[in-house]
């Protein structure tokens, strides 16, 4: 039914659970399955301070890499082999994108992210997603 299959994840326990769940999907339909972490540009907003913004930049980039690393390895646990991506951008704008890029048929989300101030500051990503993307999109809630 999927041949490719997104998995949007942010570090948080909701999108580990979303990778678990594209894992199995990915298994049972013989599936690429392709994570994303997206460094959002809304955090980062260039200010008088580059060397700060470098700084925080650098920051979420390693927490990106570690998050990636970790649910790739997960995924390789369940059998699956997953293709880390690592973006920067508007979290729900570059999960679309690269989905299309992909052509993936499926883009799986957690419901809520790290915190509800993120929520608050930035909209819900996966609102964003659920409301733009043109492809099937599966939430994983709490």
């Amino acid at each position: 039914m999927f041949t490719k299959i997104l998995a949007a994840v942010d570090g948080s326990e909701i999108s580990a659970r979303a990778v678990e769940k594209a894992a199995d999907l990915a298994k049972q339909n013989n599936a690429e399955l392709h994570l994303i972490y997206v460094i959002e540009t809304g955090f980062i907003s260039p200010g008088p301070g580059d060397s700060v913004r470098d700084l925080v930049h650098q920051r979420f980039e390693a927490e990106g890499k570690e998050t990636l690393e970790k649910l790739t390895e997960k995924a390789a646990e369940a059998g699956i082999t997953a293709e880390p991506h690592l973006e920067v951008g508007h979290a729900g704008n570059t999960i679309i994108e690269t989905a299309e890029n992909l052509a993936c048929d499926l883009i799986v989300v957690g419901s809520l992210g790290k915190s509800k101030l993120d929520r608050l500051l930035l909209g819900s990503v996966s609102s964003h997603v659920v409301n733009y993307a043109k492809t099937n999109i599966l939430v994983i809630r709490n």
